[in-house]
């Protein structure tokens, strides 16, 4: 991927993403993939291509007579991607998702069906107070149920990050009652926050965990076939059938949790499993929350 030298407006940048991605992916870019994906008129979407082929990427397309579109140059080099599968990918379920909105929402793409599981609904007031307490590093007043708290207990927050976790969102900071960093899930919280006038008095600097920068290696589950570890290692990439991924400490969990690792609690069928932690000693004071170990783990549950 190269870099470009001169800084592009937000909105020209998702429309020459769309335009790297459409001509790789698809190998024909036409003037009504820009203008269905954007709302813009013809004579735009065509500037739009001139422009990305002028300033960014002179020598990535080329004009097909017979196909009446760009293809893909023999040069082609990605610009304002990164050329992987996975962007195309989610291109097709992003366009699901705002179809869902916009009915008439057409980009052309080829049928695709996108499966999602019910969201689990943070109210808006919620939201909207956490991301200020966030922004302005003051402390949040508020009521939270866990699993290890049914009934709600009231705590003071100094949050410092919000955080996706591939399943759910939750916000990352110091809790008063347990003398400790936490993460609290967002749909969690009840009533509406209060954001008190103290600012934090720990910040991020002072969250050791996620500050500390470890190592997952995972590897193909051992309990399968040769053959089937050799199609596990290839569906992840993996380099001599390992895979290393680079995390916060504190997010080793939730990113186990995405690979379908439960690291003390095997699934006895390894085909539904599929890989395994092979650093676990290293990882080991991370796999279970420390201090409070019981409440913390089921908190974020």
């Amino acid at each position: 991927m190269k870099k470009t030298e001169w800084p592009i407006r937000w909105d020209l940048l998702l429309r020459y993403r769309l335009i790297e991605i459409i001509a790789l992916w698809e190998g024909r870019l036409t003037t009504n993939h820009i203008c269905h994906g954007f709302g813009i008129g013809r004579q735009q979407a065509s500037k739009d291509i001139n422009t990305y082929l002028r300033e960014l990427a002179p020598d990535n397309l080329v004009y097909d007579r017979h196909l009446k579109g760009y293809v893909p140059s023999p040069e082609f080099a990605p610009v304002v991607t990164q050329g992987h599968s996975e962007e195309y990918l989610d291109l097709l379920a992003r366009n699901d998702a705002l179809s869902q909105t916009f009915e008439t929402l057409n980009i052309g793409l080829p049928n695709s069906t996108v499966l999602r599981m019910p969201r689990r609904l943070a109210e808006p007031s919620v939201v909207r107070a956490v991301v200020a307490a966030t922004r302005q590093g003051k402390r949040l007043d508020a009521e939270y149920f866990s699993l290890s708290q049914p009934q709600g207990m009231q705590r003071i927050i100094e949050p410092h990050t919000l955080v996706y976790s591939g399943q759910r969102w939750h916000v990352r900071g110091w809790c008063e009652r347990y003398g400790e960093y936490r993460d609290f899930v967002l749909s969690r919280f009840r009533g509406t926050p209060t954001i008190l006038n103290e600012r934090n008095r720990h910040t991020i600097h002072q969250d050791d965990d996620w500050n500390r920068n470890v190592t997952i290696e995972l590897r193909p589950d051992r309990r399968l076939s040769t053959d089937q570890q050799a199609i596990i290692a290839s569906d992840y990439g993996m380099d001599n059938q390992r895979l290393k991924l680079e995390t916060r400490a504190a997010l080793v969990r939730y990113l186990l949790s995405l690979a379908g690792i439960r690291p003390h609690c095997t699934d006895p069928d390894p085909l539904v499993q599929q890989l395994e932690l092979v650093n676990v000693d290293a990882l080991a004071p991370w796999l279970n929350v420390r201090t409070t170990s019981r409440e913390a783990l089921a908190e974020s549950c």
